[in-house]
């Protein structure tokens, strides 16, 4: 049997491929777009002189903890952010993980990790479990109870699903970052 194109049944094959297209287009698109932070966006704001202001407030392990400081030169509005670096080192590469919060995103973190100590550490569970902050932006900190160590294991994982952004910490090391995120905010 020997099917014979019309010129309609070839525009319609023609507009369906073409939305098969733009739906896995816009579906892998989606999927690489990176949340920003409000600051960030403030920042970025077209045809303004933007100044940016680095903080190093100190370091947990291998995590730079910083608070950046935004300010439009023209109308003299000003933003702050929390930031987290971590430089991620590989026998094949090294990157630079970063994540922001912003300044409504610090609280809750800080009420998570105080939680975290005087909750989650001390207690003991039956099954699997984590416990986690999150970001909007994907910054996660928490911690995982595994019931063949019977314990806690507490960690940051600074961008949204990246194992290599992953930074394992002992609860004592918590607290030392729970102490610079203090100096930071109050430094906002």
């Amino acid at each position: 049997m020997i099917q014979i194109l019309t010129y309609s049944n070839f525009m319609k094959k023609t507009i369906f491929i073409c939305a098969l297209i733009t739906l896995s287009l816009s579906t892998f698109a989606q999927n690489k777009v990176k949340e920003i932070t409000q600051a960030e966006q403030f920042s970025s704001q077209a045809g303004t002189l933007m100044e940016r202001q680095f903080y190093d407030m100190g370091k947990v392990k291998t995590l730079e903890v910083k608070v950046l400081k935004f300010k439009d030169l023209s109308s003299g509005s000003t933003k702050s952010l929390l930031r987290f670096e971590y430089a991620f080192k590989s026998s094949y590469s090294s990157d630079t993980k970063i994540a922001a919060l912003d300044v409504d995103e610090i609280d809750g973190l800080i009420k998570s990790i105080k939680n975290l100590q005087s909750n989650v550490f001390i207690s003991t569970k039956e099954v699997y479990t984590e416990v986690t902050f999150t970001s909007r932006t994907g910054f996660e900190a928490g911690a995982y109870f595994s019931t063949d160590k019977s314990k806690w294991t507490a960690y940051v994982q600074v961008e949204k699903n990246d194992r290599n952004s992953m930074i394992f910490l002992t609860p004592e090391d918590f607290g030392s970052l729970l102490s610079l995120i203090e100096q930071a905010k109050a430094k906002m």
